[in-house]
C-alpha cells in the first residue's frame, strides 16, 4: 500500500490533504449547533435558578426593654433574655439583615446598654425603626439615641435583591419625637385636625408622616416602579388593622399613596403587641406581636422571600403564614 505520509527530516507530513466530504461538513455543523443549544439552556437554566433564589431576613417587634417591674402583660426584664434567643436563632441561619420594628427599649436611656450588644451580636447587617418608646428619655439624650441605634436617617431605603425596601418614621410629627420646631408645628396641626374628626387613633402615643416624608415615599414609589422594583414597607405604626387605635395619624394619606402603586406588596409593623394582619388591594399589612408581652413566651420571625410568596416562620407566639404575591 502505497504510503500517505513522506519524510521530512525528523517529522512526518501528509503527502496529500483530503478535502472533508460535503457529509462530513453537515454532521460537523450538527454537532456544534446542538453544542450550543445545550450550553445556551444551561446558562438559561442557570440564570432562572439565580433569578428565583429566596433570601431570608428576622423580625423583631418591640424588644422594649428597661430595668422596671412588669407593667400588665409587659414583663420588661425579660426581654433581654428573649431578644439573645432570637439573634441566636439569627445567627443559625444565613439572613439578608435583620431588622427591629420599633420600641427597642421601654424608657430611661441607659436601657440602650443593655440590649445593643445583643443585637449588635448578629452576624448579619442589621436595621432599626424608630418607635414611640425608643424617644422615653430625657429630653436633652433624645439627640442621641440616632447614635446609640446606629441610625442615620430618621427614614430611609434599603435596596436588595430587586426589591427596594423603604422605612419610615412614624415619629416624624409626634409628641415625643416631634425635635424642631417646624416638626412640632406640623404636629400640632395634624392632631387637631384628626381631633375634629374624633378618630379612634387620636392617642398621643401614636404618630404622624410629614409632608416631606410623604413626598419622599412618593418618589421612593415612582423610583421602585421604574426599576421593576418590589416594594416593602417597615414602620413601628400599622396603617392598616384589625383596629384603628394604634394607627398612624395620618395613616389614610399613607394609603392613598400606596394605592396607587402595584409594586407594594407588604407592610410590616409592630406597636400593637397583640399583632394583627389584613389584606388590601393585594398588599399585605402584618403587624408582628410583641417580644415583650407575657410572663413565659417571646414572639419573633424569620420571613423568606421568594418569586411568588412570602414565607412567615414564627417563633413562640408569632404564626407562621404564607402570603401570596404577585
Amino acid at each position: 500500500m502505497k504510503s500517505l505520509f513522506k519524510k521530512d527530516g525528523d517529522v512526518s507530513l501528509p503527502a496529500k490533504i483530503r478535502k472533508p466530504s460535503t457529509m462530513h461538513v453537515y454532521q460537523k455543523s450538527i454537532f456544534l449547533f446542538f453544542f450550543f443549544l445545550v450550553l445556551i439552556g444551561c446558562n438559561i437554566k442557570k440564570k432562572q435558578v439565580s433569578e428565583y433564589t429566596g433570601f431570608e431576613v428576622g423580625i423583631v417587634a418591640d424588644c422594649q426593654y428597661c430595668n422596671c417591674e412588669a407593667a400588665g402583660v409587659r414583663h420588661y426584664r425579660k426581654s433581654p433574655g428573649r431578644l439573645r434567643q432570637a439573634v441566636n436563632t439569627f445567627n443559625e441561619r444565613a439572613l439578608e439583615y435583620a431588622i427591629h420594628l420599633g420600641d427597642f427599649i421601654d424608657r430611661n436611656f441607659e436601657s440602650y446598654d443593655s440590649v445593643t450588644p445583643i443585637w449588635n451580636g448578629l452576624k448579619s447587617k442589621k436595621y432599626h425603626v424608630l418607635g414611640n418608646h425608643d424617644f422615653s428619655v430625657a429630653d436633652s439624650l433624645k439627640p442621641l439615641i440616632f447614635e446609640k441605634m446606629n441610625i442615620k436617617d430618621r427614614y430611609y431605603s434599603v435596596v436588595k435583591n430587586d426589591w427596594r425596601f423603604i422605612v419610615l418614621d412614624g415619629n416624624d410629627l409626634s409628641v415625643h419625637g416631634a425635635l424642631t420646631e417646624d416638626k412640632r408645628q406640623q404636629t400640632d396641626s395634624l392632631f387637631n385636625h384628626i381631633s375634629s374628626k374624633d378618630m379612634p387613633n387620636l392617642k398621643e402615643w401614636n404618630g404622624g408622616l410629614g409632608h416631606g416624608q410623604l413626598a419622599w415615599i412618593e418618589d421612593e414609589l415612582r423610583l421602585a416602579t421604574e426599576q421593576g422594583q418590589r416594594v416593602g414597607f417597615y414602620c413601628h405604626f400599622p396603617a392598616l388593622g384589625e383596629e384603628q387605635a394604634h394607627n398612624l395619624w395620618n395613616y389614610e394619606q399613607l394609603l392613598a399613596i400606596i394605592d396607587k402603586y402595584d409594586c407594594v406588596k407588604f407592610y410590616f409593623n409592630g406597636h400593637n403587641h397583640a399583632g394583627s394582619y389584613v389584606q388590601r388591594n393585594g398588599v399585605h399589612y402584618l403587624n408582628f406581636k410583641g417580644m415583650v408581652d407575657t410572663e413565659d413566651s417571646s414572639s419573633f420571625a424569620t420571613v423568606t422571600f421568594l418569586k411568588d410568596s412570602l414565607l412567615v416562620k414564627g417563633y413562640g407566639r408569632e404564626p407562621s403564614r404564607s402570603l401570596k404575591i404577585k
